[in-house]
């Protein structure tokens, strides 16, 4: 008989790191394939507890755990697209928590899910009023990643769908950060901001006290 959800919502509560890489595995292979899956959605309990086990995988501390989870979720918002917006609250913290991880592919695939996000599951404003408390996060690297997603927002989506007015005020508070690289990125951010919506940005920063200087 083939693998449905109950069977994947008792294995991803696995602990053992060999057994989540292959369940994780036989997932992605489960969610790929539609006519695999019909019973996805029938028992929404079941789907929130796989989803949350998941997102237990995305904080996992090793790192192909983590990897894997990401690859999951990001697989299950291919499926859920619009649907999978009652997750993002979830989903979120675990990710903005990982763009501060240690490794270069774990901090890029967080980014990578976020970014999915906006495009299948809400709007990109809709991320960012939840995305915004990274700009405050204990790990500087998870600061810094939130920096480089505005960029990247704003490379794919521009300044139209975002509301800059609430984002800014973030980033002049990141040019104090006592860590270097997220004073430089936000600078890269705010550089950012200004090639979308020019000088309104210039007189933003003059009344928030910024130097003329800086």
């Amino acid at each position: 008989e083939p693998a449905g959800m109950d069977y994947f919502c008792d294995q991803v509560q696995q602990k053992d790191v060999g057994r989540r890489m292959q369940v994780g595995q036989e997932l992605l292979e489960y969610l790929g394939d539609p006519a695999r899956s019909p019973d996805l959605e029938q028992d929404q309990q079941r789907l929130d507890k796989v989803i949350d086990e998941l997102t237990a995988w995305v904080n996992s501390s090793n790192f192909k755990v983590a990897l894997l989870g990401l690859d999951v979720l990001g697989a299950f918002v291919d499926r859920l697209s619009g649907r999978f917006k009652s997750y993002i609250g979830t989903v979120l913290l675990p990710l903005i928590d990982r763009m501060g991880d240690a490794k270069d592919q774990v901090r890029e695939q967080a980014q990578n899910l976020i970014l999915k996000l906006m495009d299948e599951a809400a709007p990109p404003m809709y991320i960012w009023e939840r995305l915004a408390v990274g700009f405050k996060h204990k790990n500087y690297r998870s600061r810094e990643g939130v920096c480089l997603c505005l960029i990247a927002t704003l490379n794919i989506y521009g300044a139209q769908p975002l509301i800059l007015s609430k984002l800014v005020p973030h980033l002049c508070t990141a040019f104090g950060d006592s860590n270097s690289q997220v004073r430089d990125t936000a600078i890269l951010a705010i550089v950012e901001v200004y090639r979308h919506v020019g000088e309104k940005v210039r007189i933003d920063l003059t009344k928030r006290g910024i130097p003329p200087g800086r």
